[in-house]
């Protein structure tokens, strides 16, 4: 009974303190699609990827009934770092579910405008502001809104102390007159959660100390590029030294310590096959503590961490094919920073064509065969391998009817048209492609079907090919797999090697799109197509992630354009549409939202991309 009336009065007080609305609420994945839209159409830099944000501790003052439910004393800050734009994973502020979504637009709109600097951070909200009603004036009657709404929702100064209704007062006056407020009065508690403000990012912590090299071997499990889990929810984190066990002071011990996460604990995973099987204690925590043991795992926690890179090591190498690769915060392309090693597939025994793709290929050939070039015959040649029967005719009858007739032109000449192009295809090799699409295919088997039907129908038509594909294990082990090159003709050696694909390590493109350039570049054509199959972002285990990754792939894709060649990537991974339009710009990417389609789709996008 006595729980039963407690978790009554659980609910009644919670909903009395809280002062939201959730049946207006609107939420981060209702709108993520269109805050990248915005953002980047906004001005935004279109490097940055769109996250939730983490709830923290405010530590301002609250109402006394929320004290008492022990509710809002977090908040999930708009923020903006050099590799996300965070928003609040839903707002519920207002009754009205518009202008909730109008704060998302604001938010957006701001973050656009925001430049990192060292000006304390209510100058620094009050500039963004400026910046963005001064770049976009239709925003202002929206941004006085919800000022208005703001400013109601906030506690009253009059029921404040002395210093902190100073910055209170401070704070309300910059909200409604941007730019007239230069410093944030000091007071006792922090100030109430600004709503409509991008805050600055965090200041940068300092990295956890690298990993042994014969732990960075190991096979980690996962792909970096899969860090979060089931709830795309972005947790605040932090590093630490792991603790030794060892420690010279004794305390008692005390038996409510069992039921707190305070202390370090390790998480252990029954399956490897389960990367969700203890995740959910990280709901309970505020900040997640991750410290280096120095231990190799077989599996990992994943989930999406707020934690700032880990400093990039600048050794040359000195073995393999060397390619540079493009730092973008340095923003200088550093030479021989990537040992790329062609290999062949091993025990690639030739074989023929799977009898399930025979119908497939037939239909694929028929459709490229009619885009194929033929001869042509050409009438009124004064030269040819035939008479033409028409011309003569025409002459005879000028002749007869009294016409002048001049040179004849009374012949048939063949004439045979050939495309001039070449196409490399660039297939991701990666771990992640041993996931399964449906009960009866992986992915590694959809890219291996897509490659067989492909090559069979380009070998139909005669236009010159290559294939390749590619994974890493970071930057000093970069597998490029020679499937087929352009000298080579297709036959069951090529299909042996496709047949005998497996997944690899992780994605580092950036270095294999150079490789294939500096490929296609020997092979001079009208048209030189690049054509990527990926199923994922740009990752590796080392400091190759987030936009480091995407930066060094978007050069690389520069560069290819600059070499003449048409770089196009086809992608199954359904958020691709959030970072290829940076990487290909809008018309060069397609996303397949069925990866079973893979195979008979690639050869209808060729014959798009290579007609005349």
């Amino acid at each position: 009974m006595e729980e039963f009336v407690g978790g009554l009065w659980h609910r009644f007080i919670t909903r009395a303190a809280r002062q939201t609305y959730p049946e207006a609420a609107v939420s981060l994945s209702e709108v993520e699609r269109m805050a990248g839209v915005m953002f980047r159409a906004f001005g935004g830099d279109p490097g940055l990827r769109v996250t939730a944000a983490a709830h923290e501790h405010h530590g301002a003052r609250r109402r006394w009934l929320a004290r008492v439910a022990h509710v809002d004393d977090t908040v999930a800050h708009a923020r903006r770092d050099a590799q996300t734009l965070s928003l609040p994973p839903s707002l519920d502020l207002f009754p009205d579910k518009t202008a909730n979504r109008d704060l998302y637009l604001w938010l957006i709109a701001q973050a656009a405008a925001t430049h990192e600097g060292e000006a304390a951070w209510i100058v620094a909200c009050q500039q963004a502001t400026l910046n963005t009603l001064a770049r976009f004036p239709g925003m202002r009657p929206r941004y006085q809104r919800l000022v208005d709404a703001v400013l109601a929702l906030r506690l009253p100064v009059d029921k404040m102390p002395a210093d902190e209704a100073a910055a209170e007062a401070a704070i309300r006056q910059a909200l409604t007159e941007p730019g007239s407020v230069d410093h944030l009065p000091a007071a006792k508690h922090p100030p109430q959660p600004v709503p409509l403000w991008v805050y600055p990012s965090p200041a940068a912590q300092d990295a956890a100390p690298r990993r042994a090299d014969s732990d960075l071997d190991s096979d980690d499990g996962a792909e970096s590029g899969d860090s979060q889990d089931a709830s795309q929810k972005r947790r605040k984190a932090k590093r630490e030294d792991a603790p030794t066990g060892h420690n010279a002071l004794i305390l008692p011990f005390r038996a409510e310590s069992l039921l707190s996460f305070g202390e370090y604990v390790k998480v252990n995973r029954g399956l490897d096959d389960d990367p969700e099987a203890n995740a959910g204690f990280a709901d309970d925590l505020d900040e997640i503590a991750i410290a280096n043991d120095g231990q190799r795992t077989a599996s990992k926690v994943r989930f999406d961490l707020d934690l700032p890179s880990e400093a990039v090591d600048d050794i040359p190498l000195r073995e393999g094919i060397l390619l540079p690769e493009w730092d973008w915060k340095q923003r200088v392309l550093k030479p021989d920073q990537c040992s790329l090693t062609v290999l062949e597939p091993k025990d690639a025994a030739p074989c023929t064509l799977p009898d399930r793709l025979a119908r497939p290929a037939r239909k694929v050939r028929r459709q490229l065969e009619a885009i194929a070039p033929g001869r042509r015959w050409l009438r009124n040649q004064p030269d040819g391998s035939e008479a033409d029967i028409d011309a003569c005719l025409r002459a005879m009858a000028d002749h007869k009817a009294g016409h002048r007739v001049g040179e004849l032109a009374s012949y048939l000449a063949c004439e045979r048209r050939e495309r001039d192009l070449a196409t490399l295809v660039l297939a991701d090799l990666s771990m992640s492609t041993d996931a399964w699409v449906d009960n009866e295919a992986r992915v590694i088997d959809v890219i291996k079907d897509s490659l067989m039907l492909f090559s069979e129908a380009l070998a139909a038509i005669n236009d010159r090919f290559a294939l390749y594909g590619f994974s890493s294990r970071r930057r000093d082990h970069i597998r490029f797999s020679r499937i087929k090159d352009f000298a080579e003709r297709h036959g069951p050696n090529v299909l042996g090697r496709i047949h005998a694909l497996r997944p690899g390590y992780y994605t580092r493109m950036g270095a294999s799109i150079r490789q294939a350039t500096h490929i296609l570049q020997r092979h001079p054509a009208a048209l030189r197509l690049l054509l990527i199959l990926s199923d994922g972002k740009p990752n590796d285990l080392d400091h190759y992630e987030g936009r480091y990754g995407i930066e060094d792939t978007r050069h690389s894709l520069i560069e290819a354009r600059k070499a003449g060649l048409k770089p196009f990537c086809v992608t199954i991974d359904k958020e691709g549409a959030g970072y290829l339009p940076h990487l290909f710009g809008p018309d060069g990417f397609m996303v397949v939202r069925k990866p079973s389609e893979l195979p008979l789709v690639l050869p209808k996008l060729y014959s798009r991309l290579t007609e005349d």
